[in-house]
């Protein structure tokens, strides 16, 4: 049975060209599609709740932001993908911060999709720039997730995981009070940030959060 999607975003012609390329993709197959938040809850209390739900962020009545909280909030189960043209900092920050498990630019090729939904099904996240997690490793007990989990801990250092920890904090707080909590100079906290980008090879403060939560290093 193909994994059921649910595409919530205002723009019809937009909905219509990812629904065709999502049920085109086989595995996948859009149930449900909504042209804000709003809407979307009221069609989810009259149909089960999807596996993926993506969702523009940018919509009237009720944004990506507030549908995406509301699904972390009554549907956890349910994988929020992000939709955005915005890729600002901030913007994927705030949408990471309300439950996002990952983002799609709405430019996308349906390579790019079947990536991001396939890393969704297999790992709970989505991160552009990662490969996709073989589950299982059958040459042990242990899942291959839980062995890279182990290896990432072994290379984070105590203070470079406090600093991960602050980062991710539902605070928001800035790398100045950040270093005010664990009284280091703004420098000293600067280069734990640029160790973490250089050991996992992330690019911004929204990967390293995508990074933290979908190694379980700090609960969303």
């Amino acid at each position: 049975m193909p994994h059921p999607v649910a595409l919530v975003d205002d723009h019809h012609m937009v909905r219509e060209g990812l629904a065709a390329t999502i049920n085109a993709l086989g595995d996948y197959a859009v149930v449900l599609q909504a042209a804000n938040g709003r809407e979307f809850i009221e069609v989810l209390a009259q149909a089960p709740p999807p596996t993926i739900a993506i969702v523009d962020l940018h919509m009237p009545v009720m944004d990506g932001y507030a549908t995406i909280a509301w699904l972390k909030a009554n549907h956890p189960s349910v994988l929020p993908l992000a939709l955005t043209f915005d890729a600002s900092e901030d913007a994927l920050t705030r949408a990471i911060r309300a439950g996002a498990r990952g983002f799609l630019g709405k430019n996308a090729r349906s390579t790019q999709l079947r990536q991001a939904l396939d890393s969704l099904m297999h790992t709970g996240y989505h991160q552009t720039s990662e490969a996709q997690l073989e589950l299982l490793d059958r040459s042990g007990t242990r899942t291959r997730w839980e062995r890279e989990r182990n290896d990432i801990l072994q290379r984070i250092t105590p203070r470079e995981l406090e600093f991960l920890q602050l980062v991710c904090s539902s605070e928001e707080l800035t790398y100045e009070q950040i270093a005010g909590i664990m009284k280091l100079s703004v420098h000293t906290v600067e280069n734990h940030r640029v160790n973490l980008f250089e050991k996992f090879h992330i690019k911004s403060k929204a990967g390293l959060l995508l990074f933290a939560y979908k190694w379980r290093i700090v609960e969303p």
